[in-house]
């Protein structure tokens, strides 16, 4: 299972950097050497990049997920899971980044109307992440 977690959490770490790089304007969205299915265009993903709803605490919600990712990845690594506390932080953060998903897809599709699949991805990599820490709680 932490196999699977862990491949979720580097899936959503490269698209975290990647709405993070374009964010702060590192990379263009249309990049040659992004391949095709993920690339940005003023009409989806790069549009949504830069809207209110796109940062939360002032922060671009990628920049968050970076650092969620990346905390999720060093537990997996220690093996922190064990420790009812460690687990319970990340899940509950878990149940959070859902919550928003939730808020920010019908942002996507309601208000804003732009199809983003690369936020759809990472709101299914979320809400996969945090059935799992369900499940790796009850198995453990």
């Amino acid at each position: 299972m932490t196999t699977i977690l862990a491949l979720l959490a580097i899936v959503g770490l490269i698209i975290a950097n990647y709405f993070t790089a374009v964010r702060y304007r590192w990379v263009i969205p249309d990049a040659r050497w992004i391949p095709t299915f993920c690339r940005m265009d003023d009409k989806t993903c790069a549009s949504v990049v830069f809207t209110p709803s796109a940062q939360v605490f002032g922060l671009p919600n990628s920049l968050l997920g970076q650092i969620y990712y990346t905390a999720l990845l060093v537990a997996i690594a220690f093996d922190a899971f064990g420790e009812v506390h460690i687990w319970r932080a990340f899940f509950t953060a878990s149940v959070i980044t859902v919550g928003l998903a939730l808020y920010l897809s019908y942002a996507l599709l309601v208000v804003l109307r732009v199809p983003c699949p690369l936020c759809f991805t990472a709101h299914s990599i979320n809400t996969m992440i945090c059935v799992l820490l369900l499940l790796t709680s009850h198995s453990g």
